[in-house]
């Protein structure tokens, strides 16, 4: 706890000479004002967060954190458990989804193993932060205990920590466990205070029966475990995943560090519910990629008055939304920093109708 109440207090405001130079660039240059959209105001967050008026990105990494969850004994997955540690291996083979899209922009992928409950084999590039072997079972109780839900924050922010020698200009957030979606429906309707049946989707792809006994769980797990909204660590503790708790921490020391976070799709929204709660003042350095198709997100995005970027139907996770995330982030600098202004195109400006 000491780790992530240092990170927190390390949290500074976004640098406002910053982004009024950046935005008064954007106002001079040969276009319209406001023409681009988010992507003036997105280079402007991202000066903002950087301390630099004309702020450049060449090292991005996506962090892909994986866990298990005791609460798929329940029937609210169509897939089984034994898929996450396959498709760990996936992505270390670089065959997933993230893969794909993280070269295509560029990016480069950490795989941790937050809590996936099997042992995985040794490789060198999986990063071991098992906190313990998959949650417990949340309709039977806590989902881990105060000092798991803590370690698995500190973990996210270790990650992070390891990571910023290799270089680390923005980063995104990423998921890979069976049943995640629902610990974030539950996190979700107790932070945000929404319905349970509003805030929970269908995931990989329930039928309506599976849906109601999805909707049945979260209500039976929030009526055992009493999480209390106003802590986040309890909250985590009761209902929550590992691979959430880690991700909270990413964006933590995202934040600390003075790095963009784009967060990915529901269980990265629902990480950021954690980690807003517990700093608020994280809220400015993170850009939500995408809204996701599962209903919950857009509770999660509209709670943290976030304006997503894309909304292309996804719901695959993994920080694919991240990924095309940080290719708009880094379009909108390159408008930034390589338009012409009026000036120096010899451009005529708008007339002044006064």
């Amino acid at each position: 706890m000491v780790k992530m109440n240092e990170v927190i207090a390390n949290i500074k405001p976004l640098n406002e000479k910053a982004m009024a130079e950046a935005r008064a660039r954007q106002d001079n240059l040969t276009k319209p004002q406001g023409s681009l959209g988010q992507l003036e105001s997105l280079s402007i967050q991202i000066a903002g967060i950087k301390g630099n008026s004309r702020p450049q990105i060449a090292h991005k990494v996506i962090f892909t954190l994986a866990g298990d969850h005791g609460v798929t004994e329940e029937g609210v997955s169509a897939y089984p458990s034994e898929v996450t540690p396959q498709m760990v291996y996936n992505f270390l083979r670089g065959g997933a989804g993230i893969n794909v899209l993280a070269r295509h922009v560029g990016a480069r992928v950490v795989v941790s193993d937050l809590g996936v409950g099997s042992v995985l084999e040794r490789h060198p590039d999986l990063k071991d932060k098992k906190v313990a072997m998959g949650t417990r079972n949340m309709t039977k109780g806590p989902a881990m205990s105060r000092e798991e839900a803590l370690r698995s924050i500190e973990a996210g922010i270790e990650l992070v920590e390891e990571e910023l020698s290799k270089g680390m200009d923005i980063l995104g957030t990423g998921d890979m466990g069976i049943g995640n979606t629902t610990p974030s429906s539950a996190i979700t309707a107790v932070i945000t205070g929404a319905d349970v049946a509003l805030a929970t989707g269908r995931g990989t792809g329930l039928d309506n029966e599976g849906l109601k006994r999805k909707v049945e769980t979260i209500k039976k797990a929030l009526d055992i475990n009493r999480p209390d909204p106003k802590d986040p660590i309890d909250v985590l503790s009761k209902v929550g995943g590992f691979e959430i708790g880690g991700i909270a921490g990413v964006i933590l020391a995202g934040a600390r560090y003075r790095i963009p976070v784009v967060i990915d799709g529901f269980i990265s929204g629902a990480a950021a519910l954690i980690a807003t709660s517990l700093a608020s003042q994280v809220k400015p350095y993170l850009i939500a990629a995408h809204q996701s198709v599962e209903q919950g997100h857009k509770i999660i995005l509209e709670y943290l008055g976030l304006k997503p970027l894309l909304n292309l139907d996804l719901r695959l996770g993994e920080g694919t939304g991240a990924a095309l995330g940080i290719f708009l982030v880094e379009a909108s600098l390159k408008v930034l920093n390589e338009m012409a202004t009026f000036a120096e195109a010899g451009v005529s400006e708008k007339i002044d109708e006064n």
